[in-house]
């Protein structure tokens, strides 16, 4: 048996009525002290009616879940989903119940992978499910929060997908029983948007119009001041950790040129402006706060991206990790900017008299 998140009690039929229409779900686990009870049933919350034009489809291959409201604007958050070898249901499904502070009940499998499991965890900060649950129409899958933050954008789960805290409550708000769900492998990272030519203009050339001599002047015209030229962009500097780096995404940006020419570019930048600013306390004190950012942009990089150590020669994993990766470093110049941008001001604030 796999093992899974949310057990349901041999023979149980679990009904869920959305605008006169009924859901049910046959299981077939095994009754045990982890099977559903009434306390279980109070978990859920009223029956909604899905709004319209509001779906969610997850893709495996992004570790992503994508949220479209009502009027057809998209968000995006990241999942753990099942470790290897647990298998992940694929398709079309939809939201059967939401569960606010969902007890968990380990499966007869993971009891029997892990004694110590106790029959039940009640709500609270121990609790795998975290504060929401949207229970989907595949048997013991559902969506939910986590105690785990760390695991999020990995494969991690049981086979549920895990979201965090902040995110699932988000999902959790905006979605209703009955809204679609859909799983697929695909991944649905839209490439950046390609602008069209412009087509050339030719003007209607102007008619002819007589013009009268202009008086000499007495004094010749001022010569006009050529415009400054634009300063050059920074010229990328190489990460000088790429000679010992282990990690499987650094080794992937060291090793790819496209992706350690936008890291170059973002550490240019950075090394340009820390040099322009002559007061040598707003000097330190911006480059703390840069180094601080690019620790926070590696984490946040290494569980979006995440890829198991050993499996970077894959293509598919490979191709995977590198849109994620471009995508996250193109964002990271902007954010730098940004950054500069109230970095700067504050220097200039603090080397004011």
């Amino acid at each position: 048996m796999t093992s899974r998140c949310i057990p349901f009690p041999k023979g149980a039929m679990v009904a869920a009525v959305v605008a006169g229409a009924t859901w049910i779900v046959l299981a077939a686990l095994p009754v045990g002290p982890g099977a559903m009870g009434p306390a279980a049933a109070q978990e859920a919350t009223p029956a909604e009616t899905a709004p319209a034009g509001a779906r969610i489809v997850i893709s495996l291959a992004d570790r992503r879940l994508y949220l479209t409201g009502p009027d057809g604007g998209t968000r995006s958050f990241p999942v753990a989903i099942g470790r290897p070898g647990v298998p992940i249901p694929t398709g079309d499904s939809s939201v059967v119940r939401k569960r606010r502070n969902p007890t968990w009940r380990p499966t007869a499998h993971q009891r029997r992978d892990k004694p110590s499991l106790p029959p039940a965890v009640p709500p609270g900060p121990h609790n795998p499910l975290g504060r929401f649950a949207l229970d989907l129409g595949w048997p013991a899958i559902a969506i939910h929060g986590t105690n785990e933050p760390d695991s999020i954008g990995r494969q991690a789960s049981g086979g549920c997908f895990r979201m965090l805290p902040t995110d699932i409550e988000t999902v959790f708000a905006a979605t209703a029983v009955g809204t679609p769900v859909q799983v697929v492998r695909a991944s649905l990272a839209a490439p950046a948007a390609v602008r069209p030519p412009v087509p050339a203009v030719t003007a209607a050339a102007p008619p002819p119009v007589a013009v009268r001599p202009a008086a000499p002047s007495a004094a010749a015209p001022a010569p006009i001041a050529p415009a400054a030229a634009p300063s050059p962009p920074p010229e990328p500097i190489p990460d000088p950790r790429c000679g010992s780096v282990t990690a499987p995404l650094r080794r992937m940006i060291c090793d790819t040129p496209a992706l350690a020419l936008l890291d170059g570019r973002a550490r240019g930048v950075q090394e340009r402006f820390l040099a322009g600013l002559a007061d040598p306390p707003a000097r330190a004190a911006a480059a703390y706060a840069l180094i601080q950012d690019e620790r926070r942009f590696h984490e946040r990089v290494s569980a979006l991206c995440w890829i198991r150590s050993g499996t970077e020669a894959d293509p598919a994993v490979a191709a995977a990790a590198q849109s994620c990766l471009s995508h996250a470093l193109d964002q990271r110049l902007t954010d730098i900017a940004e950054r500069i941008a109230g970095l700067n001001g504050r220097a200039h604030l603090a080397s004011r008299p």
